[in-house]
């Protein structure tokens, strides 16, 4: 059994593992190359979180998907690069939206040069993921052009708030539906699309990929509460900071609505007044890592990752398969 990637991915076989990895290692290069520009100061800031590393969770999808047909496929590592550098180009854009100071250990493109770097270098990347979609055919583009509609929707919605009369866990789910799980979608969509398995075996992936994308930004949610900025590679405590209403914040809101217990209804307001205090945004998180909300979080990021699990049953039993429910767990390792 050998580990693979940064997620401590269990893969049973050696053909497998020797593709996931020829696959990655070809993907990485291929994000070099896309990040080139003749403006070396382009480059520098275009490959700032290229070089930082990541999880690359998105082409690992891509990969473990083209197994189901022709993982050697001409078209599977270049639509990995399209949904890296597509991700990428959008945590510029968040960092600014955010104000954050970190992102992957090192220093946020818009702290390290400023805002409009910042966003134009994401521009950037989004034009360079859509030369390379460009030779991917027709439907291929269709496929990220409505992905990247549902990924700015959904981002939309985030900013906007519930409407009157709305859940607000049901908005987030929606939300997270949209900015996450759209994309994630697209890398199992692409990886079994682009290696030629039946359409049948397109459809479980993309549904795949969906509900994982959802839990895998649930974990980040109680990541963001739970870890220090070693574990997460960013400030903990950002989403609370910018007032972000993250699930383990909804859940706490939830409990001080219906059960209006005081210790629930001071925490509440602590959360809505100036988390830019240090100290009072150091108490908010302490509070919020031993209170029930985060746990209920926990689970959610479970059932999402077990929905997930569930739609793979249809597929033949192979180690491709076993690799995709081991991702499942690993995501939800993750959120502790």
């Amino acid at each position: 059994m050998t580990v693979v990637g940064p997620f401590g991915l269990s893969v049973r076989d050696q053909a497998l593992e020797a593709d996931v990895q020829t696959g990655l290692a070809a993907v990485e290069a291929g994000l070099l190359d896309a990040t080139k520009s003749e403006v070396p100061f382009i480059t520098e800031a275009a490959q700032h979180l290229v070089r930082a590393g990541g999880k690359r969770f998105r082409p690992l999808l891509v990969m473990l998907a083209a197994q189901f047909g022709d993982p050697y496929a001409p078209g599977v590592v270049p639509s990995a690069v399209v949904v890296e550098l597509t991700h990428l180009a959008t945590l510029y854009h968040d960092d600014v939206m955010d104000e954050a100071e970190v992102r992957r250990g090192v220093a946020s493109a818009n702290v390290r040069w400023d805002n409009s770097v910042a966003v134009l270098t994401g521009d950037f990347l989004f034009a360079r993921a859509s030369h390379i979609l460009a030779d991917l055919g027709p439907e291929a583009v269709r496929i990220q052009a409505e992905a990247f509609e549902r990924l700015v929707t959904g981002q939309i919605l985030e900013t906007a708030g519930p409407r009157d009369g709305r859940d607000p866990v049901d908005h987030y789910l929606d939300v997270l539906a949209g900015k996450t799980g759209s994309l994630v979608a697209v890398s199992g969509r692409f990886g079994a699309m682009m290696s030629g398995a039946d359409e049948s075996v397109v459809d479980i992936l993309t549904q795949y990929g969906e509900r994982l994308g959802t839990a895998f930004q649930l974990a980040d949610d109680v990541l963001d509460i739970a870890s220090d900025s070693h574990e997460s590679g960013k400030t903990p405590g950002t989403d609370l900071r910018e007032g972000i209403p993250t699930l383990p914040v909804l859940h706490l809101r939830a409990h001080a609505a219906q059960h209006g217990r005081p210790e629930d209804l001071e925490l509440v307001a602590l959360l809505d007044g100036d988390l830019t205090d240090d100290a009072r945004h150091a108490e908010v998180l302490r509070r919020l890592r031993v209170h029930p909300a985060l746990e209920q979080a926990r689970r959610d990021t479970v059932r999402y990752a077990e929905e997930a699990r569930a739609t793979l049953a249809p597929l033949p039993e192979c180690y491709a398969k076993a690799a995709l429910e081991e991702l499942c767990d690993a995501v939800v390792h993750r959120a502790g």
